[in-house]
């Protein structure tokens, strides 16, 4: 992969080589196998290439063609080649060769603009057509990849990343405050939806799924639909499903493994998703006599479980079920000892840009990445979407379904096998999917009310910001919680993969990480081909016979144990040791946020009473039981953002 960047300059004004090497410096942050820069009048195009496939080790990037007038610089690793270059009619012994970039330019000229459309992989592009004098960039459709921009009356500037932006002298450095009140309003883990912004004002972001274009002085931003040709997929039995599904997913694993000689590894848990990403790589792998090295993060030593008994936090028993069942498996088991959210902070914000919510998991998600730039891993594999693609089933509410449909006889003997696979009385089932069927019903009896995280902002600086009305609004504060998403399991899967929002953050984190250790990430469960059959494939076959994420169950047999695969009792739970992490550098997070809460600047941000609370908990101690807790989110949401603020303005 690669971080890229281009100047465009309106009015057919030149850009600038000093600003050029400003940006290239910037870059300089991010390791590279080479680094170049292409100019032509009023189009300049940069990149900082990272070597990552054979093909990407011939490739010139930025490249440019006289003969046909297109320039193209890319940061992309393609998944689908084999089915555009037939599209696309490349000769039989180019295919091998052939890279990424140019199959790009060659679907260009095939589809035009259309051509994004057509393409499944993790990409981000700047492609110059000199003959129509028109840019297009374009990021995948899920935003594996990042495109921030910077426009004026001058110029258009864009890069990968944004303090390459930031380094350019017509380019001020102001805070966006709604973005940040949006953020702080906000009480999961989830961006503002409107992905065009950024925490800075001049600083604009190309979102997933959308291309931008320049002719002209005119600049277009558009969405464009991977998932516009789904249909109905109807097959003829269970097993057809089941060996379609397999031959889609084997397709999505395998991408990329033989066209690296670099080590493969993978994020490793005991669950389905990434067990399954696994035991499909580890067999393919071995018939090129190469291993697949896992990496699995477990508690520090002296961690006790306080987690529920169908919990797991140390997966260690489960994980190894499967490296020993799978084969071919070179398995670490890595504690990080030493580090924690608290200590992360600065390597984040450094790696981000910008302030981030998700602090839990940080330590291991950097520490992995760490270990295996250190053991020469150039891809590694995780199942991060699994639960809306490969494992998606959600049991309960199939069974609301036929309940509604008083499909007596079915929903019997699924209810029957389904107490039965997951270890609860059928009454307990029948009684929660009633009050699922029928809410009239639960509101006859108690229930309790879920919690509600108080909010972080303070209610001035969001009147300030333009957003007090949203603080009401739950649908806004709670976006990607029950109260933002259809009751309807299918309706709430479509929005899941319409809305950009849900997803960015993840794609982001995986961009940038790759940068900073030259290491790429890749998501089978997230493959534009996994999902367009999951999304055409009917909900029986995700449920049936007492079974959730049944598809996968099925599709696992022989690949990974019994004891893995036809789990329904227990699962594991990341990051229930954090707090416990935490206790050497207690001291300094409460000295710390005894600062924050004196800062001027934080209280005309924060809601300073709820806050206050909070560090008067910290101060006490806060249980370790409480890592999943209200106040260890607020408190660290907040010296995050206080570190951010401290360092950029």
């Amino acid at each position: 992969m690669s971080a890229i960047a281009a100047i465009y300059g309106f009015n057919r004004e030149p850009a600038l080589p000093e600003h050029g090497s400003l940006m290239m410096e910037a870059m300089d942050q991010y390791p590279a196998d080479q680094r170049a820069v292409w100019q032509k009048e009023n189009i300049m195009l940069m990149c900082h290439a990272q070597w990552v496939t054979e093909q990407s080790a011939q490739e010139i990037l930025p490249y440019y063609d006289a003969h046909r007038g297109l320039a193209i610089t890319a940061d992309a690793i393609i998944d689908n080649r084999d089915e555009l270059m037939e599209q696309l009619q490349v000769p039989q012994h180019d295919t091998k060769s052939i890279t990424d970039s140019e199959i790009l330019l060659k679907a260009y000229e095939k589809w035009s603009e259309q051509m994004v459309e057509k393409l499944v992989g993790d990409f981000s592009f700047i492609l110059w057509d000199e003959r129509k004098q028109l840019l297009l960039g374009a990021r995948d459709f899920s935003g594996a990849r990042t495109l921030y921009f910077h426009r004026n009356k001058q110029q258009l500037s864009l890069c990968t990343a944004i303090n390459p932006l930031l380094s350019l002298p017509y380019i001020k450095k102001e805070l966006n405050d709604q973005w940040l009140a949006e953020f702080l309003a906000i009480t999961g883990v989830f961006e503002p939806p409107d992905l065009s912004t950024t925490i800075y004002n001049n600083i604009e972001q190309l979102p997933p799924s959308h291309t931008i274009t320049v002719t002209g002085n005119e600049v277009s931003i558009r969405r464009y639909n991977s998932l516009a040709e789904v249909t109905p997929l109807k097959l003829a039995s269970p097993q057809e499903y089941v060996e379609a599904f397999q031959d889609v997913f084997n397709k999505a694993v395998t991408a990329r493994l033989r066209r690296t000689r670099q080590n493969i590894g993978a994020h490793l848990s005991g669950g389905l998703d990434s067990g399954s990403v696994v035991s499909f790589a580890a067999r393919a792998l071995e018939k090129d006599s190469r291993k697949l090295h896992t990496f699995s993060y477990v508690p520090v030593d002296g961690f006790t479980d306080w987690t529920p008994k169908r919990r797991l936090a140390d997966e260690r028993p489960l994980i190894r079920q499967t490296v020993q069942f799978v084969g071919n498996i070179d398995d670490h088991y890595m504690d990080f000892q030493g580090r924690n959210a608290f200590t992360e902070i600065d390597e984040w914000l450094n790696i981000l840009e910008t302030p981030y919510k998700f602090f839990d998991n940080t330590f291991w998600l950097r520490g992995i990445y760490e270990e295996a730039k250190q053991r020469g891993i150039g891809t590694l594999l995780q199942g991060s979407r699994g639960n809306y693609s490969i494992s998606w089933g959600p049991a309960i509410e199939y069974y609301t379904k036929l309940m509604r449909k008083f499909s007596w006889l079915r929903l019997s003997r699924e209810v029957r096998l389904y107490s039965k696979n997951v270890g609860l009385g059928r009454r307990y089932v029948y009684s929660t999917i009633c009050r699922k069927a029928f809410p009239v019903l639960g509101n006859l009896k108690a229930t309790p009310a879920p919690i509600k995280i108080p909010q972080l902002i303070n209610s001035d600086f969001a009147k300030r910001a333009g957003i007090y009305e949203k603080l009401h609004d739950d649908k806004f504060t709670r976006i990607g919680s029950t109260h933002d998403l259809p009751s309807d399991p299918l309706e709430a899967r479509k929005q899941h993969f319409h809305r950009v929002n849900m997803w960015s953050t993840t794609g982001t984190v995986g961009c940038k990480l790759s940068l900073r250790y030259s290491v790429c990430g890749h998501d089978p469960t997230n493959d534009l081909r996994v999902i367009r059959f999951c999304l055409s494939t009917p909900m029986d076959q995700f449920v049936h016979d007492g079974m959730d994420r049944a598809l996968i169950r099925q599709a696992t047999k022989g690949r990974l144990p019994d004891s893995i695969r036809l789990n329904q009792r227990t699962r594991g739970i990341q990051a229930a040791d954090s707090i416990h992490r935490m206790l050497d550098d207690w001291p300094a997070f409460v000295g710390e946020l005894n600062r924050l809460r004196r800062d001027p600047r934080m209280q005309q941000i924060l809601n300073m009473p709820v806050l206050e609370q909070a560090i008067e908990e910290a101060r006490q101690g806060i249980d370790i039981n409480q890592a999943y807790g209200t106040s260890i989110k607020l408190l660290m949401r907040s010296l995050i953002l206080h570190r951010f603020l401290e360092k950029n303005f």
